[in-house]
């Protein structure tokens, strides 16, 4: 599979990668290893969990299922929020992000992450605590590369210039909400991080399965889907929504592809994305979503011409 650079300074990724949310949540251990397997025989090299999936089960189980093989891949791992219920003083967040690398080393069987995120911003920590305690990891080995997710343009303003006055590299990548649905981070923040020379990685390629092209309007939900078995998900599933997949859909039938392989070829053909990340609940998924991630890629006129609205 194709790889990229992670911005300017991260790592080599896969253009798909494997998100590990499900994993402890709906897939026990064996499952899960199914999943891992199988994304690493179809080439991909970057797998992303966080220290609050599955109640902390996702590392466990994603570490289990590496075994040998994870000096060859690309980890990446979240650190979870400070409490809402615990004040913020100078220093707990950072106490919060040490506790919480050491907590996710133990859970994923390795001496190091390749890749760790702050999960969500911390609406009253200053970024030069998070960036301080970044590099203090980093220096210790314990993490390769610093990066962000949910982080929006004055926030990464805000990191960049505060790791200048550091003298840290900085975040390498920011993990952004981004699909052919959700598309308000066009406005603001991808240029910011194109600017700036930060790796994108979308989350949610699919919007909740709407994009893989199995739901239409007027029709029953699959029993199984997401949809289904969370219902907050089925916000996403508007008359709105839905009437903008059916012109999406037509969009890639006339072009001789499929929606599925639209939702992930148009984002790997914007400017500054690396890697897509994906969930998967079986092995069938995780070669159906590479095979669409790999399978087209837009020209200028095509990227021009799907549909906005």
């Amino acid at each position: 599979m194709e790889t990229r650079r992670l911005g300017n300074s991260g790592p080599q990724v896969s253009v798909v990668g494997l998100g590990c949310n499900n994993f402890g949540m709906k897939l026990d251990e064996r499952r899960s290893a199914a999943v891992v397997h199988a994304a690493l025989d179809v080439g991909v090299t970057h797998f992303d969990t966080a220290e609050s999936y599955g109640g902390g089960q996702s590392e466990v189980f994603l570490g289990k299922a590496l075994g040998s093989r994870r000096e060859s891949v690309v980890v990446a791992t979240k650190f979870a929020a400070r409490p809402e219920e615990e004040p913020y003083r100078p220093g707990v967040l950072r106490k919060r992000i040490l506790e919480g690398c050491d907590i996710s080393l133990s859970r994923l069987g390795t001496h190091y992450i390749d890749l760790y995120y702050q999960h969500h911003p911390d609406p009253e920590a200053p970024v030069e605590e998070v960036l301080e305690a970044l590099m203090e990891l980093m220096a210790s080995g314990k993490v390769i590369h610093a990066a962000c997710s949910n982080y929006g343009r004055e926030l990464v303003e805000e990191a960049v210039t505060a790791a200048g006055r550091l003298g840290f590299s900085g975040f390498v990548a920011d993990q952004i909400h981004w699909n052919l649905l959700a598309r308000e981070v066009e406005d603001e923040t991808v240029p910011t991080l194109r600017k700036h020379g930060l790796g994108i990685v979308p989350y949610f390629p699919l919007e909740s399965g709407l994009l893989t092209g199995k739901y239409g309007e007027g029709s029953e939900w699959p029993e199984d889907s997401r949809l289904v078995a969370m219902p907050r998900f089925a916000t996403v599933a508007t008359e709105e929504n839905l009437a903008r997949v059916k012109r999406l859909s037509g969009f890639a039938d006339g072009r001789g592809h499929r929606l599925l392989e639209l939702a992930f070829g148009w984002l790997l053909s914007q400017e500054g994305v690396a890697s897509v990340i994906a969930g998967a609940t079986t092995p069938e998924q995780v070669k159906t979503n590479v095979q669409a991630g790999t399978a087209w890629r837009l020209s200028p006129e095509e990227m021009a011409t799907v549909p906005t609205a």
